[in-house]
């Protein structure tokens, strides 16, 4: 979907989200869906919005509770908004909220909505627990049996082993292969050494502290007051301003305990949060008195065969959300890349940069471009704030569009990767 299409142009207005803490710290004990509500209620109230002026609800989650499985509806029936506002959950893994915001922004662009909010959410201190196969058959049994001797008979085959719980992995489906086995395994593939994962580890906190302190990323939060804390929660709790090379460097390889250089020092945080933002119609937010931070550009889609280097799908869907935009790498002013891994983020970057990679890849001629690292993730990234699965595009969103209104940067791009081999990218630009 490219803006040289015909359609409407679509806006982002307005953004907010909660603080990103840690999994099993602060916000361990607030369920998904109240995140997204705590998110959307200061998001309604910073925007100006009347609940009446929205059109739809589209969010993102990847580990829904099997009691809430459209976590957008239950947004849309905060009792800020009419109770006949649809609503739809999205799962693409870590790119969720990315693919909610674009089913707003392409609903806005066929003109069957003119605002529509668009985020997503995770509790992953929360993730389900499952019952084994055995057990769950046993348990259906019993409801339906209708004598006790039904009830013995089934129970006479229960097993102490049957109680054993099954945690959700994440990992990949098709392969077994865990995120950060795959991140390992780029890492070997295209050379990234351990020093240059804990170089970049490092920047992403430093840069992450700095945005917090001089107010940038905080001014994104919607202040939580949750339980045992005598003050609200301000700011994300993954940030840590005293990260050197030299204490990331003592920690131990996770994936490949003997060859590795995969740690949780350069890797995300399982993190629980949530983030959304105001799409509208361009007339539609002049209509109503709203100034635009930034418009979508374009997107694009794309996925690899997750055998083979699993998130590297971002080198595949940048060139494309850039072709479809009308630009060229050297045009974008701002760049966010979502950190997953270290190694994810520099095999992409070492991807656009080649020639040879375009060549064999894309079927280009010239290498996507070389990221200019003054403009590359300016306030850190995942590494540093945390990923909520269903929440970081979103999150990425507002800090871009949001950072292109303070720099009046004309174009800016997001980059996700996501599990099934799929990457995502979009540009914003201002004018």
């Amino acid at each position: 979907m490219s803006q040289t299409a015909n359609g409407r142009r679509v806006a982002v207005v307005a953004g907010c989200r909660s603080p990103f803490s840690r999994a099993g710290t602060d916000l361990k004990d607030v369920s998904a869906v109240d995140l997204a509500r705590h998110t959307v209620v200061e998001l309604v109230h910073r925007a100006g919005l009347r609940g009446a002026e929205v059109d739809e609800v589209y969010f993102g989650q990847v580990v829904a509770s099997p009691l809430v499985p459209n976590i957008a509806r239950e947004v849309s029936l905060l009792p800020q908004f009419p109770a006949s506002i649809p609503a739809a959950t999205v799962n693409r893994a870590c790119a969720s909220s990315n693919s909610a915001i674009v089913m707003g922004h392409d609903q806005i662009r066929l003109g069957h909505s003119d605002v529509v909010i668009a985020g997503g959410a995770e509790n992953l201190s929360d993730i389900p627990i499952l019952h084994s196969k055995r057990f769950s058959e046993i348990l259906v049994g019993l409801s339906k049996a209708k004598t006790v001797n039904d009830r013995v008979k089934l129970l006479s085959g229960f097993r102490p082993k049957d109680l054993v719980p099954v945690s959700p992995a994440i990992a990949e489906p098709s392969t077994g292969e865990s995120m950060g086995e795959s991140a390992e395994k780029m890492a070997k593939l295209n050379g990234i050494s351990r020093q240059a994962q804990d170089d970049f580890a490092v920047r992403s906190h430093r840069l992450a502290h700095a945005g917090t302190e001089d107010g940038r990323l905080t001014a994104e939060i919607a202040p939580f007051f949750a339980d045992g804390h005598a003050e609200p929660i301000t700011r994300d709790n993954g940030v840590r301003p005293d990260t050197s090379v030299e204490q990331v460097a003592k920690l131990k390889p996770v994936f490949d305990r003997r060859y590795g250089s995969v740690t949780a020092a350069n890797s995300s945080p399982l993190t629980d949060g949530a983030a959304a933002v105001v799409l509208m119609a361009d007339e539609t937010a002049r209509a109503l008195g709203h100034e635009p931070l930034a418009y979508i550009r374009s997107y694009a889609v794309a996925a690899l065969d997750p055998g083979d280097q699993l998130l590297m799908g971002p080198a595949y869907a940048v060139p494309k959300a850039l072709e479809r935009a009308g630009i060229g790498w050297k045009d974008l002013g701002l760049v966010e890349m979502h950190e997953a891994f270290a190694a994810q983020v520099l095999s992409n970057i070492q991807a656009l940069e080649s020639k040879q990679w375009a060549v064999e890849k894309l079927g280009r001629s010239e290498a996507v471009g070389e990221v200019n690292w003054e403009t590359l993730n300016v306030m850190g990234g995942s590494i540093a704030l945390g990923h909520p699965f269903g929440a970081t595009g979103a999150r990425i969103t507002l800090t871009l569009a949001s950072e292109m209104t303070r720099r009046d940067a004309q174009f800016g791009l997001i980059s996700v990767c996501a599990q099934g081999g799929m990457g995502f990218a979009m540009v914003l630009e201002r004018r």
